[in-house]
């Protein structure tokens, strides 16, 4: 539960929500930027903690913590701080011309209490990311860390109490009982990252009453390499953007279709780029510390039933598809062979295996993406700019990578979001801001002939003035 008290979650909310009128009264963008401030500065304190936090929870590179974890969230604090000025700045709307003798504006307000439920893989990151947008917004907050991430889950809540006051944010921890209870207060805004599965959850709590929502949730993000790319620079990117975090991660490539006439090369890239970063053999791969492990017995699991049923029905592996339970480790897995009937093709991975699939026609690999739910993510390997424009224009995703894998979650200055299956909504920068602020109009009558527009209309002067209008 809370570390400030022993209060149940929705105490915890009604503390929040009755302070909130005058919290959204006095929480200018000065204080605003001080919240920022110090929470920047408690991160900054305790990396030596987050970084044996997720190494206990399971075993994440040093190097990969602070580009994945710590950058994300101190750079989309540095981004709100620069842009919090113009963001929360007051706009000025131009009359049309029906509008004429009116003054108009646009008034960015905090939308109230926000409810922030974060994912395991990526603790720091989702839970502090969205938390850095509602403050910037001027919202109060309670953070739900995954309770699959205790150690993880534990510092976000040390952070949080060292950097802000109890009246703005809280973290709440504990496993479903606590979510289901958080999920039946009526926040003002909900902030979830998590599976399709229980993103509907979520969606159907916040309906009852009519909260607004931002779902990150996920998919089978397909990567396609055409007869044009790159191969040693895809492969290299394609094997970073798969195994980093053992492949837990929403946007990670699940899966790839490749050019039959390159498939043999581009597979021997793909296998060079695996044992240049992770190691040339099993035991070298095993013992890298720059491989994570799966977040728990059950999640290992899953994926090994995936490995070994695709095995018995005729699938092979490349490399990998070794794997040793207590330590929950799971070596980079690339299966040829695969088929749609298998598991491995129909489910999200979440996992360090990567199905290759070659393809003849480009269009066959867009049909059978259009044919799934959209994607989080898409990833081109091409250089044809002409072949890439028809790909891009073909299918929907949340986003689309270019010759890149996962780097645009970094990029402030792009929405981050899914559509569709993969999510509701979009995050960081502005758009982050946006998604916990209520954009107010207020419109004001200066000389307007607004009298002239009502009863009595039997007037022949009213009609004539309603066709004036219309022209």
């Amino acid at each position: 539960m809370d570390h400030r008290s022993f209060k149940t979650p929705a105490q915890i909310f009604v503390d929040l929500a009755a302070g909130n009128p005058q919290r959204r009264m006095a929480f200018d963008p000065a204080q605003r930027r001080a919240a920022l401030q110090a929470l920047s500065r408690a991160i900054h304190d305790c990396e030596a903690e987050i970084l044996a936090a997720l190494a206990a929870d399971f075993s994440k590179p040093e190097a990969e913590i602070r580009l994945t974890e710590i950058l994300p969230v101190q750079a989309e604090i540095s981004h709100a701080l620069r842009h919090l000025k113009t963001w929360t700045k007051v706009r000025r709307v131009r009359p049309t011309r029906a509008m004429l003798g009116t003054r108009a504006r646009i008034v960015p307000e905090p939308k109230g209490t926000a409810l922030i439920i974060a994912p395991w893989n990526y603790p720091l990151a989702l839970s502090l990311g969205p938390l850095v947008s509602a403050i910037a917004a001027g919202c109060a907050a309670i953070v739900k860390p995954s309770e699959l991430a205790p150690a993880s889950a534990a510092v976000i809540a040390q952070i949080v109490e060292e950097a802000l006051p109890a009246d703005l944010v809280r973290v709440v921890q504990g496993g479903v009982e606590v979510s289901q209870e958080l999920l039946d207060q009526p926040f003002d805004h909900i902030f979830f990252t998590g599976s399709p599965r229980v993103g509907k959850i979520v969606m159907a709590a916040a309906a009852k009453h009519l909260t607004s929502v931002t779902l990150e949730l996920g998919g089978k993000s397909p990567v396609i390499v055409g007869p044009g790319a790159d191969l040693k620079k895809a492969a290299r990117m394609i094997a970073w953007g798969k195994f980093a975090n053992a492949g837990q991660t929403c946007i990670a490539p699940d899966h790839v279709y490749v050019a039959k006439q390159i498939e043999a090369p581009f597979l021997a890239e793909l296998k060079a780029a695996i044992a240049r970063m992770y190691g040339k053999t099993e035991e070298a791969q095993a013992a890298s510390r720059d491989l994570a492990r799966i977040i728990n017995p059950d999640h290992f699991a899953r994926l090994m039933g995936m490995i070994e049923s695709a095995q018995s029905a005729g699938a092979k592996a490349l490399t990998g598809a070794t794997s040793e339970a207590e330590s929950r480790y799971i070596a980079p897995t690339v299966l040829m062979g695969t088929d749609p009937s298998m598991r491995v093709e129909q489910e999200e991975i979440f996992g360090p295996v990567l199905p290759v699939i070659p393809f003849d026609d480009a269009a066959d690999v867009v049909a059978r993406i259009e044919a799934g739910p959209k994607p989080l993510a898409l990833y081109i390997f091409e250089r044809d700019r002409g072949l890439i424009d028809r790909l891009r224009r073909a299918t929907s995703s949340g986003a689309v990578g270019v010759n890149v894998a996962l780097v645009h979650y970094l990029h402030q200055n792009l929405p981050f979001g899914g559509i569709g299956n993969s999510g509701v909504g979009a995050a960081h920068g502005h758009w982050g801001f946006e998604a916990f602020t209520h954009l107010k109009p207020v419109l004001e009558n200066r000389f307007a002939p607004l009298a002239m527009l009502m009863p009595p209309y039997r007037s022949g002067r009213m009609a004539k003035l309603a066709q004036k209008f219309l022209r």
